[in-house]
């Protein structure tokens, strides 16, 4: 089995550019917490959540998720023969379907319940600013990876890809935020904090819209694309009611573990953990 990880040695100054902007974003969150937090305008303790439940994902992200999140993508690169091309037609394809694939992605997590476990973290705020943006769950890194197996398959390099999600990942950094109002064209072609603001509200128009990472063109394509047409209560439709970050990570997954348990039969137990969150026997709904 060949696992090159020299093949990121090519790629060193598009990675540092990239850090550079992760940098200056980071810069950007630290100040508008500090002021939000010296002028009222936030709560601390979503704000130090955040940025609690951020250190350990950088943390895990850097080493054992990471690894495992790349080694995955090495390790079916090995059951292909062709390539594509390192041109730049490559690279403009590779972004819009690692834009597609993060619009799919981020579909199922809402979608399916074991997925929206993980994803449910990022949502579990009651407040919307950058740091928003930073509040991922701790075990995602060791699935999403299985999402971005079909480019690997279709021959696109690995760290091509790599690269590809990461700009779609670094962009949604700025589009976390009330500040920025609508935005007038820019909202029906790309994903912006107007359209943004609407994919976290919990109100029946809110929910499940605007999946799209760079682009919303998807959303409208596939039917998911909503306006912001009100002011937006932000979180899930029953709030975790905590800060602190252990709680957040895993209330989602204990919620699924008890519905599990009381299944009366194997069937119920399935639909808890893969149907559509709030799935009930009875084919009625609860509250997420």
């Amino acid at each position: 089995m060949n696992i090159d990880f020299t093949r990121f040695n090519e790629f060193i100054e598009t990675f540092e550019i990239l850090e550079l902007i992760e940098l200056v974003f980071l810069i950007a969150i630290i100040v508008e917490a500090a002021w939000d937090i010296f002028t009222g305008r936030r709560k601390k303790g979503e704000t130090f959540a955040n940025f609690g439940i951020a250190l350990a994902n950088h943390l895990l992200d850097r080493t054992l998720y990471g690894l495992v999140f790349v080694l995955g993508l090495f390790v079916v690169e090995n059951f292909i023969s062709w390539r594509i091309p390192l041109t730049w037609w490559s690279w403009v394809l590779a972004l819009i379907l690692a834009d597609i694939t993060y619009y799919w992605m981020h579909r199922w997590e809402h979608e399916i319940r074991i997925f929206w476990s993980y994803h449910s973290v990022h949502h579990s705020s009651p407040e919307y600013n950058l740091t928003t943006s930073i509040r991922l769950a701790w075990i995602e890194g060791l699935i999403e990876w299985i999402f971005f197996v079909p480019m690997i398959l279709m021959g696109f390099d690995v760290v091509q890809t790599l690269i590809a999600l990461a700009v779609v990942l670094i962009y949604q950094t700025w589009i976390h935020t009330e500040r920025i109002g609508k935005l007038g064209w820019m909202d029906c072609i790309f994903n912006t904090p107007s359209v943004h603001r609407v994919h976290h509200g919990t109100s029946r128009m809110c929910i499940d819209k605007n999946y799209g990472g760079i682009f919303i063109i998807w959303d409208r394509l596939f039917g998911t694309y909503q306006a912001e047409n009100e002011k937006i209560t932000y979180g899930l439709t029953k709030q975790v009611g905590s800060v602190n970050p252990i709680i957040i990570n895993f209330y989602e997954l204990w919620q699924i573990t008890k519905d599990v348990l009381r299944s009366k039969r194997f069937s119920h137990a399935l639909g808890y953990i893969f149907g559509k969150p709030g799935w009930q026997p009875n084919g009625g709904t609860k509250k997420y």
